[in-house]
Protein backbone atom coordinates (compact mmCIF):
# COMPACT_ATOMS: atom_id res chain seq x y z
CA UNK A 1 0.00 0.00 0.00
CA UNK A 2 1.38 3.35 -1.00
CA UNK A 3 2.36 6.15 1.61
CA UNK A 4 0.58 9.39 1.48
CA UNK A 5 2.32 12.00 -0.59
CA UNK A 6 2.62 14.54 2.17
CA UNK A 7 4.48 12.19 4.41
CA UNK A 8 6.93 11.41 1.66
CA UNK A 9 7.67 15.06 1.11
CA UNK A 10 8.32 15.57 4.76
CA UNK A 11 10.78 12.71 4.81
CA UNK A 12 12.64 14.11 1.85
CA UNK A 13 12.75 17.53 3.45
CA UNK A 14 14.20 16.09 6.64
CA UNK A 15 16.81 14.19 4.69
CA UNK A 16 17.86 17.34 2.86
CA UNK A 17 18.09 19.24 6.09
CA UNK A 18 20.35 16.62 7.60
CA UNK A 19 22.58 16.71 4.60
CA UNK A 20 22.76 20.52 4.76
CA UNK A 21 23.66 20.53 8.47
CA UNK A 22 26.32 17.92 7.95
CA UNK A 23 27.89 19.98 5.19
CA UNK A 24 27.83 23.07 7.38
CA UNK A 25 29.70 21.36 10.16
CA UNK A 26 32.16 20.06 7.68
CA UNK A 27 32.66 23.55 6.35
CA UNK A 28 33.07 24.88 9.88
CA UNK A 29 35.66 22.27 10.72
CA UNK A 30 37.50 22.99 7.52
CA UNK A 31 37.48 26.78 8.27
CA UNK A 32 38.73 26.15 11.81
CA UNK A 33 41.63 24.12 10.49
CA UNK A 34 42.49 26.98 8.12
CA UNK A 35 42.41 29.64 10.92
CA UNK A 36 44.67 27.70 13.23
CA UNK A 37 47.25 27.54 10.51
CA UNK A 38 48.04 31.34 10.97
CA UNK A 39 46.80 31.95 14.56
CA UNK A 40 49.20 29.47 16.10
CA UNK A 41 52.35 30.97 14.55
CA UNK A 42 51.20 34.47 15.55
CA UNK A 43 50.75 33.35 19.13
CA UNK A 44 54.22 31.83 19.11
CA UNK A 45 55.71 35.04 17.70
CA UNK A 46 53.88 37.16 20.30
CA UNK A 47 55.19 34.96 23.08
CA UNK A 48 58.75 35.23 21.80
CA UNK A 49 58.41 39.06 21.52
CA UNK A 50 57.23 39.32 25.10
CA UNK A 51 60.18 37.22 26.25
CA UNK A 52 62.76 39.17 24.25
CA UNK A 53 61.37 42.75 24.83
CA UNK A 54 60.30 42.37 28.41
CA UNK A 55 63.14 44.72 29.71
CA UNK A 56 62.51 47.69 27.31
CA UNK A 57 58.78 47.42 27.84
CA UNK A 58 59.22 47.33 31.58
CA UNK A 59 61.51 50.38 31.39
CA UNK A 60 58.94 52.19 29.31
CA UNK A 61 56.11 51.46 31.68
CA UNK A 62 58.03 52.02 34.94
CA UNK A 63 61.00 54.46 34.26
CA UNK A 64 59.18 57.33 32.57
CA UNK A 65 57.57 58.68 35.80
CA UNK A 66 60.85 58.21 37.67
CA UNK A 67 62.77 60.28 35.06
CA UNK A 68 60.25 63.11 35.26
CA UNK A 69 60.55 63.06 39.02
CA UNK A 70 64.35 63.27 38.84
CA UNK A 71 64.23 66.14 36.37
CA UNK A 72 61.81 68.05 38.57
CA UNK A 73 64.00 67.36 41.61
CA UNK A 74 67.04 68.63 39.73
CA UNK A 75 65.23 71.85 38.70
CA UNK A 76 64.23 72.57 42.29
CA UNK A 77 67.73 71.91 43.58
CA UNK A 78 69.24 74.17 40.91
CA UNK A 79 66.82 76.99 41.77
CA UNK A 80 67.77 76.63 45.45
CA UNK A 81 71.49 76.74 44.66
CA UNK A 82 72.12 73.14 45.80
CA UNK A 83 74.31 72.19 42.89
CA UNK A 84 75.98 69.05 44.26
CA UNK A 85 75.08 67.29 47.51
CA UNK A 86 76.63 64.10 48.89
CA UNK A 87 73.21 62.55 49.69
CA UNK A 88 72.22 62.69 46.03
CA UNK A 89 69.66 65.48 46.33
CA UNK A 90 71.72 68.03 44.43
CA UNK A 91 71.01 69.24 40.92
CA UNK A 92 74.05 67.47 39.49
CA UNK A 93 73.12 64.07 40.99
CA UNK A 94 69.46 64.35 39.95
CA UNK A 95 70.22 65.20 36.33
CA UNK A 96 72.89 62.49 36.10
CA UNK A 97 70.46 59.90 37.51
CA UNK A 98 67.86 60.91 34.93
CA UNK A 99 70.48 60.65 32.20
CA UNK A 100 71.43 57.17 33.41
CA UNK A 101 67.83 56.02 32.99
CA UNK A 102 67.52 57.58 29.55
CA UNK A 103 70.77 58.49 27.80
CA UNK A 104 68.92 60.43 25.09
CA UNK A 105 67.03 62.71 27.48
CA UNK A 106 67.87 66.27 26.34
CA UNK A 107 66.32 67.87 29.43
CA UNK A 108 68.88 66.10 31.64
CA UNK A 109 71.80 67.29 29.49
CA UNK A 110 70.46 70.86 29.48
CA UNK A 111 70.07 70.70 33.25
CA UNK A 112 73.69 69.64 33.68
CA UNK A 113 74.83 72.53 31.45
CA UNK A 114 72.78 74.97 33.56
CA UNK A 115 74.28 73.48 36.72
CA UNK A 116 77.77 74.05 35.32
CA UNK A 117 77.02 77.73 34.66
CA UNK A 118 75.51 78.12 38.13
CA UNK A 119 78.64 76.57 39.68
CA UNK A 120 80.81 79.05 37.78
CA UNK A 121 78.70 81.97 39.00
CA UNK A 122 78.92 80.72 42.57
CA UNK A 123 82.69 80.60 42.14
CA UNK A 124 82.68 84.25 41.05
CA UNK A 125 80.48 85.26 44.01
CA UNK A 126 82.67 83.42 46.50
CA UNK A 127 85.74 85.07 44.98
CA UNK A 128 84.15 88.51 45.37
CA UNK A 129 83.36 87.73 49.00
CA UNK A 130 86.94 86.61 49.66
CA UNK A 131 86.02 82.95 50.31
CA UNK A 132 88.76 81.36 48.23
CA UNK A 133 88.12 77.77 49.36
CA UNK A 134 84.49 77.94 48.28
CA UNK A 135 85.52 79.56 44.99
CA UNK A 136 87.94 76.71 44.26
CA UNK A 137 85.30 74.04 45.02
CA UNK A 138 82.69 75.71 42.81
CA UNK A 139 85.20 76.11 39.97
CA UNK A 140 86.13 72.41 40.20
CA UNK A 141 82.44 71.47 39.96
CA UNK A 142 81.97 73.72 36.94
CA UNK A 143 84.92 72.08 35.19
CA UNK A 144 83.63 68.58 36.02
CA UNK A 145 80.37 69.52 34.33
CA UNK A 146 82.21 70.63 31.16
CA UNK A 147 81.77 74.40 31.47
CA UNK A 148 83.46 76.24 28.54
CA UNK A 149 87.21 76.29 29.09
CA UNK A 150 87.59 80.01 28.37
CA UNK A 151 85.07 81.01 31.07
CA UNK A 152 86.60 78.64 33.62
CA UNK A 153 90.09 79.96 32.93
CA UNK A 154 89.04 83.56 33.57
CA UNK A 155 87.81 82.65 37.05
CA UNK A 156 90.89 80.50 37.67
CA UNK A 157 93.18 83.41 36.81
CA UNK A 158 91.35 85.72 39.22
CA UNK A 159 91.56 83.01 41.86
CA UNK A 160 95.31 82.72 41.41
CA UNK A 161 95.75 86.50 41.69
CA UNK A 162 93.65 86.65 44.82
CA UNK A 163 95.53 83.72 46.26
CA UNK A 164 98.82 85.53 45.75
CA UNK A 165 97.39 88.56 47.53
CA UNK A 166 96.21 86.39 50.40
CA UNK A 167 99.71 85.13 50.85
CA UNK A 168 100.61 88.54 52.37
CA UNK A 169 97.51 88.75 54.55
CA UNK A 170 99.13 86.96 57.46
CA UNK A 171 102.03 89.42 57.45
CA UNK A 172 99.72 92.45 57.30
CA UNK A 173 97.53 91.01 60.02
CA UNK A 174 100.53 90.51 62.30
CA UNK A 175 101.70 94.09 61.77
CA UNK A 176 98.20 95.43 62.40
CA UNK A 177 97.82 93.52 65.66
CA UNK A 178 101.25 94.69 66.82
CA UNK A 179 100.30 98.31 66.08
CA UNK A 180 97.05 97.86 67.99
CA UNK A 181 98.96 96.49 70.94
CA UNK A 182 101.22 99.56 70.86
CA UNK A 183 98.15 101.85 70.52
CA UNK A 184 99.32 103.21 67.18
CA UNK A 185 95.75 103.41 65.92
CA UNK A 186 95.66 105.91 63.05
CA UNK A 187 98.91 107.84 62.94
CA UNK A 188 100.08 106.82 59.48
CA UNK A 189 100.07 103.92 56.99
CA UNK A 190 101.80 101.61 59.45
CA UNK A 191 99.10 102.11 62.10
CA UNK A 192 96.55 99.54 63.16
CA UNK A 193 93.45 100.84 61.36
CA UNK A 194 95.04 101.36 57.91
CA UNK A 195 96.66 97.89 58.13
CA UNK A 196 93.42 96.19 59.16
CA UNK A 197 91.74 98.01 56.27
CA UNK A 198 94.30 96.57 53.84
CA UNK A 199 93.61 93.07 55.12
CA UNK A 200 89.83 93.52 54.77
CA UNK A 201 90.24 94.86 51.24
CA UNK A 202 91.72 91.49 50.29
CA UNK A 203 89.67 89.29 52.65
CA UNK A 204 86.45 91.09 53.66
CA UNK A 205 85.36 88.24 55.95
CA UNK A 206 88.66 87.82 57.79
CA UNK A 207 87.45 87.44 61.37
CA UNK A 208 90.67 88.51 63.11
CA UNK A 209 90.84 91.65 60.98
CA UNK A 210 87.20 92.52 61.69
CA UNK A 211 87.64 92.05 65.41
CA UNK A 212 90.93 93.96 65.41
CA UNK A 213 89.42 96.91 63.58
CA UNK A 214 86.50 96.93 66.03
CA UNK A 215 88.90 97.06 68.99
CA UNK A 216 91.01 99.78 67.37
CA UNK A 217 87.96 101.95 66.66
CA UNK A 218 86.72 101.54 70.22
CA UNK A 219 90.12 102.70 71.51
CA UNK A 220 90.19 105.59 69.03
CA UNK A 221 86.76 106.83 70.10
CA UNK A 222 87.76 106.50 73.73
CA UNK A 223 90.69 108.81 72.99
CA UNK A 224 88.25 111.26 71.37
CA UNK A 225 86.09 111.32 74.51
CA UNK A 226 89.15 111.93 76.67
CA UNK A 227 90.15 114.80 74.36
CA UNK A 228 86.66 116.29 74.78
CA UNK A 229 87.05 116.26 78.55
CA UNK A 230 90.44 117.97 78.21
CA UNK A 231 88.98 120.67 75.94
CA UNK A 232 91.01 119.54 72.91
CA UNK A 233 88.10 120.04 70.54
CA UNK A 234 89.98 119.96 67.24
CA UNK A 235 91.76 116.72 68.16
CA UNK A 236 88.52 115.11 69.32
CA UNK A 237 86.75 116.11 66.11
CA UNK A 238 89.60 114.71 63.99
CA UNK A 239 89.51 111.37 65.85
CA UNK A 240 85.74 111.20 65.48
CA UNK A 241 85.92 111.88 61.73
CA UNK A 242 88.62 109.24 61.35
CA UNK A 243 86.53 106.60 63.11
CA UNK A 244 83.49 107.50 61.02
CA UNK A 245 85.49 106.98 57.80
CA UNK A 246 86.42 103.45 58.82
CA UNK A 247 82.99 102.43 60.14
CA UNK A 248 80.05 104.88 59.99
CA UNK A 249 77.91 102.50 62.02
CA UNK A 250 80.25 101.86 64.95
CA UNK A 251 78.36 101.43 68.21
CA UNK A 252 80.45 104.03 70.10
CA UNK A 253 80.00 106.84 67.55
CA UNK A 254 76.76 108.34 68.95
CA UNK A 255 78.12 108.61 72.51
CA UNK A 256 81.36 110.19 71.26
CA UNK A 257 79.49 112.67 69.06
CA UNK A 258 77.34 113.65 72.04
CA UNK A 259 80.46 114.20 74.15
CA UNK A 260 81.93 116.46 71.45
CA UNK A 261 78.69 118.44 71.12
CA UNK A 262 78.59 119.02 74.88
CA UNK A 263 82.22 120.18 74.89
CA UNK A 264 81.55 122.57 71.99
CA UNK A 265 78.50 124.03 73.72
CA UNK A 266 80.46 124.55 76.92
CA UNK A 267 83.27 126.31 75.04
CA UNK A 268 80.80 128.62 73.25
CA UNK A 269 79.22 129.60 76.55
CA UNK A 270 82.66 130.35 77.94
CA UNK A 271 83.53 132.44 74.86
CA UNK A 272 80.33 134.49 75.02
CA UNK A 273 80.90 135.17 78.72
CA UNK A 274 84.42 136.43 77.96
CA UNK A 275 82.96 138.56 75.16
CA UNK A 276 80.49 140.22 77.52
CA UNK A 277 83.32 140.98 79.94
CA UNK A 278 85.41 142.41 77.06
CA UNK A 279 88.11 139.84 77.59
CA UNK A 280 88.89 139.86 73.91
CA UNK A 281 91.89 137.55 73.91
CA UNK A 282 90.14 134.81 75.88
CA UNK A 283 86.97 135.11 73.79
CA UNK A 284 88.93 134.91 70.54
CA UNK A 285 90.81 131.81 71.73
CA UNK A 286 87.55 130.03 72.65
CA UNK A 287 85.81 130.94 69.39
CA UNK A 288 88.85 129.81 67.39
CA UNK A 289 88.93 126.50 69.29
CA UNK A 290 85.32 125.84 68.29
CA UNK A 291 85.96 126.79 64.67
CA UNK A 292 89.01 124.51 64.55
CA UNK A 293 86.69 121.60 65.39
CA UNK A 294 83.65 122.76 63.40
CA UNK A 295 84.75 125.28 60.72
CA UNK A 296 81.18 126.13 59.66
CA UNK A 297 79.82 126.88 63.15
CA UNK A 298 77.85 130.11 62.63
CA UNK A 299 77.70 131.12 66.30
CA UNK A 300 81.47 130.87 66.73
CA UNK A 301 82.09 132.75 63.49
CA UNK A 302 79.79 135.58 64.49
CA UNK A 303 81.39 135.75 67.93
CA UNK A 304 84.87 135.94 66.43
CA UNK A 305 83.72 138.74 64.13
CA UNK A 306 82.53 140.69 67.17
CA UNK A 307 86.00 140.33 68.68
CA UNK A 308 87.56 141.56 65.41
CA UNK A 309 85.24 144.59 65.32
CA UNK A 310 86.07 145.37 68.95
CA UNK A 311 89.81 145.24 68.22
CA UNK A 312 89.38 147.60 65.26
CA UNK A 313 87.40 150.00 67.43
CA UNK A 314 90.12 149.84 70.08
CA UNK A 315 92.73 150.68 67.47
CA UNK A 316 90.81 153.79 66.42
CA UNK A 317 90.19 154.86 70.03
CA UNK A 318 93.82 154.36 71.05
CA UNK A 319 95.05 156.27 68.00
CA UNK A 320 92.71 159.14 68.91
CA UNK A 321 94.53 159.34 72.23
CA UNK A 322 97.83 159.30 70.33
CA UNK A 323 98.64 155.86 71.78
CA UNK A 324 99.86 154.52 68.48
CA UNK A 325 101.82 151.48 69.70
CA UNK A 326 98.82 149.76 71.32
CA UNK A 327 96.66 150.92 68.40
CA UNK A 328 98.97 149.14 65.96
CA UNK A 329 98.91 146.08 68.20
CA UNK A 330 95.11 146.07 68.12
CA UNK A 331 95.20 146.31 64.32
CA UNK A 332 97.64 143.37 64.15
CA UNK A 333 95.40 141.32 66.44
CA UNK A 334 92.37 142.03 64.28
CA UNK A 335 94.30 141.08 61.17
CA UNK A 336 95.46 137.84 62.79
CA UNK A 337 91.88 136.96 63.66
CA UNK A 338 90.85 137.33 60.02
CA UNK A 339 89.60 140.91 59.68
CA UNK A 340 88.61 141.89 56.14
CA UNK A 341 90.90 144.13 54.14
CA UNK A 342 88.20 146.78 53.88
CA UNK A 343 87.70 146.98 57.64
CA UNK A 344 91.46 147.09 58.21
CA UNK A 345 91.87 149.85 55.64
CA UNK A 346 89.18 151.97 57.31
CA UNK A 347 90.78 151.57 60.74
CA UNK A 348 94.25 152.30 59.39
CA UNK A 349 92.92 155.48 57.76
CA UNK A 350 91.67 156.65 61.17
CA UNK A 351 95.09 155.93 62.69
CA UNK A 352 96.79 157.90 59.91
CA UNK A 353 94.49 160.88 60.53
CA UNK A 354 95.35 160.78 64.21
CA UNK A 355 99.05 160.78 63.37
CA UNK A 356 98.54 163.78 61.10
CA UNK A 357 96.66 165.59 63.84
CA UNK A 358 99.50 164.93 66.28
CA UNK A 359 102.03 166.24 63.78
CA UNK A 360 99.95 169.38 63.19
CA UNK A 361 99.85 170.09 66.91
CA UNK A 362 103.59 169.69 67.20
CA UNK A 363 104.45 171.68 64.04
CA UNK A 364 106.66 174.72 64.88
CA UNK A 365 105.02 176.94 62.25
CA UNK A 366 101.57 176.54 63.67
CA UNK A 367 101.12 178.64 66.75
CA UNK A 368 98.56 177.42 69.23
CA UNK A 369 96.41 180.54 68.94
CA UNK A 370 96.25 180.16 65.15
CA UNK A 371 95.27 176.49 65.39
CA UNK A 372 92.67 177.35 68.00
CA UNK A 373 91.09 179.99 65.77
CA UNK A 374 90.98 177.59 62.87
CA UNK A 375 89.51 174.84 65.03
CA UNK A 376 86.80 177.13 66.39
CA UNK A 377 85.96 178.15 62.80
CA UNK A 378 85.57 174.51 61.79
CA UNK A 379 83.44 173.75 64.84
CA UNK A 380 81.22 176.72 63.93
CA UNK A 381 80.87 175.39 60.38
CA UNK A 382 79.84 172.04 61.80
CA UNK A 383 77.13 173.61 63.98
CA UNK A 384 75.83 175.80 61.15
CA UNK A 385 75.71 172.88 58.72
CA UNK A 386 73.90 170.80 61.32
CA UNK A 387 71.35 173.60 61.76
CA UNK A 388 70.74 173.62 57.99
CA UNK A 389 70.43 169.82 57.97
CA UNK A 390 73.51 169.57 55.74
CA UNK A 391 75.08 166.66 57.55
CA UNK A 392 76.68 164.90 54.58
CA UNK A 393 75.98 167.15 51.61
CA UNK A 394 76.61 169.24 49.67
CA UNK A 395 80.20 168.13 49.21
CA UNK A 396 82.70 170.59 50.68
CA UNK A 397 80.15 172.47 52.76
CA UNK A 398 78.64 169.69 54.84
CA UNK A 399 79.10 169.17 58.56
CA UNK A 400 80.88 165.94 57.78
CA UNK A 401 83.50 167.68 55.62
CA UNK A 402 84.15 170.28 58.33
CA UNK A 403 84.45 167.51 60.92
CA UNK A 404 87.08 165.70 58.87
CA UNK A 405 89.17 168.88 58.75
CA UNK A 406 88.75 169.35 62.49
CA UNK A 407 89.78 165.74 63.15
CA UNK A 408 92.89 166.24 61.05
CA UNK A 409 93.72 169.33 63.10
CA UNK A 410 92.87 168.10 66.60
CA UNK A 411 91.29 164.66 66.66
CA UNK A 412 91.86 164.31 70.41
CA UNK A 413 90.08 167.59 71.25
CA UNK A 414 86.90 166.90 73.29
CA UNK A 415 84.95 169.38 71.17
CA UNK A 416 85.86 167.49 68.00
CA UNK A 417 84.91 164.17 69.57
CA UNK A 418 81.62 165.62 70.72
CA UNK A 419 80.90 166.85 67.20
CA UNK A 420 81.67 163.40 65.83
CA UNK A 421 79.27 161.86 68.33
CA UNK A 422 76.54 164.29 67.21
CA UNK A 423 77.10 163.47 63.54
CA UNK A 424 77.19 159.71 64.05
CA UNK A 425 73.41 159.35 64.65
CA UNK A 426 72.81 161.61 61.66
CA UNK A 427 74.90 159.37 59.42
CA UNK A 428 73.02 156.32 60.67
CA UNK A 429 69.65 157.99 60.06
CA UNK A 430 70.83 159.09 56.65
CA UNK A 431 71.77 155.51 55.78
CA UNK A 432 68.44 154.11 56.96
CA UNK A 433 66.40 156.80 55.17
CA UNK A 434 68.23 156.46 51.89
CA UNK A 435 68.07 152.66 52.06
CA UNK A 436 64.33 152.77 52.74
CA UNK A 437 63.92 155.01 49.67
CA UNK A 438 66.01 152.58 47.57
CA UNK A 439 68.53 155.36 46.90
CA UNK A 440 71.43 152.97 47.17
CA UNK A 441 74.10 155.36 45.90
CA UNK A 442 73.18 157.94 48.57
CA UNK A 443 72.93 155.20 51.19
CA UNK A 444 76.49 154.19 50.33
CA UNK A 445 77.71 157.76 50.91
CA UNK A 446 75.99 157.82 54.30
CA UNK A 447 77.54 154.49 55.18
CA UNK A 448 80.97 155.80 54.24
CA UNK A 449 80.48 158.69 56.67
CA UNK A 450 79.21 156.31 59.34
CA UNK A 451 82.31 154.13 58.96
CA UNK A 452 84.60 157.16 59.14
CA UNK A 453 82.91 158.48 62.28
CA UNK A 454 82.82 155.12 64.05
CA UNK A 455 85.03 152.55 62.30
CA UNK A 456 84.72 150.10 65.19
CA UNK A 457 80.91 150.21 65.37
CA UNK A 458 79.79 146.61 65.77
CA UNK A 459 76.60 147.24 63.75
CA UNK A 460 78.52 148.21 60.61
CA UNK A 461 78.91 144.65 59.22
CA UNK A 462 75.13 144.17 59.23
CA UNK A 463 74.65 147.56 57.54
CA UNK A 464 77.15 146.69 54.81
CA UNK A 465 75.42 143.36 54.21
CA UNK A 466 71.99 145.02 53.97
CA UNK A 467 73.26 147.55 51.45
CA UNK A 468 74.86 144.82 49.34
CA UNK A 469 71.64 142.79 49.39
CA UNK A 470 69.62 145.86 48.38
CA UNK A 471 71.95 146.46 45.43
CA UNK A 472 71.38 142.86 44.31
CA UNK A 473 67.61 143.13 44.74
CA UNK A 474 67.42 146.24 42.55
CA UNK A 475 69.93 144.75 40.13
CA UNK A 476 67.82 141.60 39.82
CA UNK A 477 64.77 143.66 38.97
CA UNK A 478 66.64 145.62 36.32
CA UNK A 479 68.20 142.44 34.97
CA UNK A 480 64.71 141.05 34.41
CA UNK A 481 63.94 144.18 32.39
CA UNK A 482 67.05 143.61 30.25
CA UNK A 483 69.21 146.40 31.74
CA UNK A 484 72.49 144.49 31.76
CA UNK A 485 74.62 147.57 32.39
CA UNK A 486 72.86 148.43 35.65
CA UNK A 487 72.87 144.79 36.70
CA UNK A 488 76.65 144.73 36.21
CA UNK A 489 77.00 147.90 38.29
CA UNK A 490 74.79 146.39 41.01
CA UNK A 491 77.01 143.30 41.12
CA UNK A 492 80.16 145.43 41.49
CA UNK A 493 78.63 147.55 44.25
CA UNK A 494 77.37 144.51 46.17
CA UNK A 495 80.81 142.92 45.92
CA UNK A 496 82.36 146.21 47.12
CA UNK A 497 80.21 146.37 50.25
CA UNK A 498 80.15 142.64 51.10
CA UNK A 499 82.71 140.55 49.15
CA UNK A 500 81.64 137.30 50.83
CA UNK A 501 77.88 137.74 50.36
CA UNK A 502 76.30 134.33 49.68
CA UNK A 503 73.95 135.62 46.97
CA UNK A 504 76.74 137.00 44.76
CA UNK A 505 77.40 133.70 42.97
CA UNK A 506 73.79 133.12 41.89
CA UNK A 507 73.35 136.70 40.66
CA UNK A 508 76.63 136.58 38.76
CA UNK A 509 75.56 133.34 37.05
CA UNK A 510 72.21 134.88 36.08
CA UNK A 511 74.04 137.86 34.61
CA UNK A 512 76.29 135.58 32.55
CA UNK A 513 73.30 133.58 31.31
CA UNK A 514 71.68 136.82 30.18
CA UNK A 515 74.76 137.73 28.18
CA UNK A 516 76.44 140.05 30.67
CA UNK A 517 80.15 139.91 31.57
CA UNK A 518 79.46 138.68 35.15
Amino acid sequence: MSRPPDHEDAAHAALRRVRREGRWWWLQARHARHVWRWVLPMAVLLFLALVLLRAPLANWFWNEPQIEQLLDQGDRALAAGRLSVADGSGARESYQAALALDGDRSEARTGLARTAQAALQQARDALAAGDLDAARARLALARDLQVPQREAEQVAQQLRQRGNAHAGVAVLLGRAEAALQAQRLDAGPDSALPLFQQVLAVAPNQLRALEGREDALSDLLQQARVACQAGELAGAAALLDSARRYDPGHVDLPATQEALNNALEKRLQQANQALRRQRWESAAADFQAVLAAVPDDAVARQGLQRVIDAQLANAVRLAGDFRFAPAEQALATAQGLGASERALATARQAVVQSRQAEQALQAPGAPRAQRERRLRGLLTRIVEAEARGQFLSPPGRSAYDALREAQALAAYDPRVRAAAQRLLPASRRCFEDRLRENRVQAAGACLDAWQTLAPGDMTLPAARRRLAQRWLAIGSERLGAGDLAFAQQALQQARHWQPDLAELGDFEQRLRNAGGPG
